[in-house]
């Protein structure tokens, strides 16, 4: 068995609409199908990320994500981007604050961070 690559990332949100209009209209990210799941009583959004999904789940009441950056799991989700400049003055026109740009002292490579409604931190990486 080989592993290919990341077919999916997924993330729960506590409000679906909210999070829904940041992907969706603040970040531009296209809508590959929703579904709301009446057994579970929940919405499944899967976008479109380049050759990836983000799947978006708007569960109900889900507990609230530890907000340390060095918890255990999942750390934060990184969007490669060809000019760092751009992409932060992007943001910045929709409203979205960045931390100020700094460079990776590993890859050299520019790099900030955002968060999404619920505070998830979301990676720029040129």
């Amino acid at each position: 068995m080989t592993l290919d690559h990341i077919h999916h990332v997924a993330i729960i949100v506590s409000d679906y609409e909210k999070a829904k209009d940041f992907y969706v209209n603040q970040l531009e990210l296209e809508v590959i199908r929703e579904n709301y799941r009446a057994k579970r009583d929940d919405w499944k959004l899967d976008l479109r990320l380049g050759d990836c999904e983000l799947e978006i789940f708007g569960v109900k009441n889900p507990p609230a994500r530890v907000n340390r950056p060095e918890a255990c799991g999942l750390r934060h989700l990184a969007f490669a981007v060809a000019d760092m400049e751009e992409a932060v003055a992007w943001l910045h026109s929709k409203g979205i604050e960045t931390e100020p740009v700094r460079t990776d002292d590993f890859t050299g490579k520019k790099m900030t961070f955002f968060f999404d409604p619920d505070g998830l931190p979301l990676e720029l990486h040129e």
